[in-house]
């Protein structure tokens, strides 16, 4: 198993300056890459966010969902604790990628729940993967996180790969238009508030 460091600058952004890093790990023919935005050092416990890549709501402004204010407002507690990371994962539409996405917002214009879009198309509710995570923490030597978060999923993968997990709740301002949707993540997916 191999981590490495592809690239690292300073990001400035509205919530101050940060470090970003391009990482990859690699285990046999399995290669992974994350993005890694951090302030400050990577202590016990760790104030974090692992959040997947939203084209849709983070570039074009989609208000199907609340993406784009969940990292907004992780960034933002990360800057005022003044330590902390958000792991960036380029998992569009929870792992199925942006054309299958598009698709299945297609079958939600017709009536569907986010859910039942993956489902007709024939693909897994949620496909993500976060098992890099696990790895980057452990060669930070990061053991215990706080992890902002309402996923069940997103705990339950780092816990297995030997994080200490805390959760502390995620949820942000809704507008009208996806309320069905963090209706649908917390009824059927099982998300917590």
């Amino acid at each position: 198993m191999t981590l490495k460091m592809e690239a690292e600058s300073v990001l400035p952004t509205q919530w101050g300056e940060f470090l970003i890093s391009c990482v990859s790990f690699s285990s046999g023919k399995v290669k992974q890459k994350a993005t890694v935005i951090k302030l400050g050092e990577a202590k016990n416990p760790l104030l974090c966010r692992v959040h997947s890549q939203c084209l849709t709501g983070e570039s074009f402004g989609s208000l199907r969902c609340d993406c784009k204010d969940q990292l907004d407002a992780s960034l933002k507690m990360i800057q005022e604790q003044g330590a902390g990371a958000v792991f960036y994962l380029e998992q569009e539409g929870r792992g199925i990628g942006l054309e299958n996405k598009i698709k299945a917002y297609a079958l939600q214009d017709k009536g569907l729940d986010t859910l039942d879009a993956n489902l007709s198309l024939g693909l897994p509710a949620d496909d993500r993967d976060y098992s890099i995570v696990p790895q980057i923490l452990e060669a930070w030597n990061v053991e215990r996180v706080k992890l902002l978060t309402n996923n069940p999923l997103k705990i339950s993968a780092l816990e297995k790969g030997g994080i200490s997990v805390h959760r502390s709740s995620l949820w942000v301002h809704k507008n009208n238009l996806c309320q069905s949707y963090l209706k649908t993540k917390q009824e059927k997916m099982g998300h917590i508030s």
